[in-house]
């Protein structure tokens, strides 16, 4: 693991976990965007289909789980769906505005957020291979400085 990364690791040493669809393009691609965005390493990414995110969301039925993506605090508080998005904004760099606009209409933002993710198969067909290949990748990457921190 490079300094920056260890530093960045000491900085906040719970990061806040990301439950993401392992098998969408999409949300991978969405998610790599956020990882590159999240230059402090804060996010943890954990894909729903493994053995960590199943303890998390034992509370919930598998189609549950898997209907949207999930945001847990350090402290175990998840959110999921639109009501993660502003919890989620606040942890990144000039987040805080667009996170203060999500707030003010949550409806609008479950709304807008359930629509991206019941037509995730065909926005993510606008999602050139290589861009999803290379999200892949910075995901796994961060998957692995976690593991070795």
């Amino acid at each position: 693991m490079s300094f920056e990364a260890r530093s960045r690791r000491r900085r906040d040493a719970h990061p806040w976990l990301v439950l993401y669809d392992a098998d969408c393009g999409m949300c991978k691609w969405l998610l790599a965007l956020l990882l590159r965005w999240d230059r402090e390493a804060r996010l943890r990414p954990l894909a729903l289909q493994g053995a960590e995110a199943q303890r998390l969301l034992a509370d919930l039925a598998l189609s549950e789980r898997m209907a949207s993506w999930h945001l847990v605090s350090p402290g175990g508080e998840r959110r999921s769906g639109g009501a993660a998005l502003p919890a989620l904004l606040r942890l990144l760099p000039a987040g805080r505005p667009a996170a203060a606009v999500l707030d003010r209409s949550p409806r609008l933002t479950e709304r807008g957020y359930r629509w991206v993710a019941d037509h995730r198969s065909q926005l993510s067909r606008l999602v050139p291979a290589g861009a999803k290949r290379r999200a892949a990748q910075r995901i796994e990457r961060r998957e692995h400085e976690d593991a070795t921190a």
